[in-house]
């Protein structure tokens, strides 16, 4: 079955820095380099590396940016058959900083996927037929990725929403469209509207989205784990210890290991392993879709790890 990943595709210029910089300050960074990204298209990446089937709908400019990006989410596997080329727009851009620990400051300036809208769900729906996941991001306009997930629910797919960027204001409608929402700590916070820390913080905050009409919360607490709430149960995944070098897309590896592993068949325990497997390995190499580790590669850590 196929996974279907609806949403942003960008080219990322990364500044390797010593420190990030506060506000007024001219800093002499270590580093630069382009990297294809994009939320959508790094978890189409993914999943798409990890042997999936990956359709990703969504938009490029028609500029060079447009050409590279494309090319690059077929050298990955990824099908692009049903990516739009906009000859009216810049491709999506994020400048991205990224210190010495790995922590990063992102600015993302939205281009061609601001342009989202109708006709691409059009073109989704078309091919939601075969699918077993759909991927939602927030890099696009709200109301294409609540209409992409009421397709989806129509069509009886799974739908997974990264609830990124952050923002405290989704519409009602779409928690209760979600099957799974993936939060990391800053945006569970903003969703709920009180700092999410640790374990016992993202508990309550799992609960408030489960009554706030979705399926399936799950917190990522970074290197400390994951927290997942259903209407069930309650656990915690702890995290993969690696030497974390670059985070960037760390998150969106979670998510295509989590759409992976459901799309084969796997438990939602296992699937979050999955997931924090893939987050673990991102996060040990520079860039975002670099970062993303092939099928070999990961079950060579499971493997290691008696996962």
């Amino acid at each position: 079955m196929t996974i279907i990943v609806f949403g942003s595709i960008n080219i990322d210029l990364v500044a390797t820095v010593p420190r990030l910089p506060i506000a007024g300050e001219t800093l002499l960074g270590n580093d630069f380099f382009l990297s294809p990204g994009g939320k959508g298209a790094n978890q189409a990446v993914a999943s798409a590396r990890l042997g999936i089937l990956t359709q990703m709908v969504g938009r490029v400019g028609g500029d060079n940016f447009g050409t590279e990006l494309l090319n690059n989410l077929q050298a990955s596997g990824v099908q692009t058959n049903n990516i739009f080329i906009d000859e009216t727009v810049s491709s999506g851009v994020a400048i991205i900083n990224v210190n010495v620990k790995g922590e990063n400051q992102i600015i993302v300036i939205p281009g061609a996927n601001g342009r989202v809208n109708n006709e691409d769900v059009e073109r989704l729906s078309h091919l939601l037929l075969t699918a077993k996941v759909l991927l939602l991001q927030l890099e696009i306009p709200m109301s294409a990725v609540v209409a992409a997930a009421k397709a989806a629910r129509d069509a009886q797919v799974k739908v997974i929403l990264d609830p990124a960027p952050a923002q405290n204001n989704l519409p009602d409608e779409l928690y209760r469209l979600v099957d799974i929402i993936t939060p990391n700590e800053v945006e569970a916070g903003q969703l709920v509207g009180f700092t999410v820390d640790g374990e016992e913080s993202a508990k309550k905050a799992a609960a408030v989205l489960l009554q706030k009409g979705v399926k399936n919360a799950i917190v990522k607490l970074g290197a400390k784990g994951v927290f997942c709430a259903t209407s069930e149960e309650t656990f915690f995944i702890p995290a993969f210890p690696v030497q974390a070098v670059d985070t960037v897309a760390a998150g969106d590896a979670f998510n295509g290991g989590l759409a992976a592993a459901l799309s084969e068949g796997h438990s939602l325990r296992d699937s979050l392993i999955w997931g924090a497997a893939a987050g673990a390995l991102a996060a040990t190499k520079l860039g975002a879709q670099p970062s993303l580790p092939d099928r070999v590669t990961f079950d060579a850590f499971l493997r290691d790890r008696e996962v």
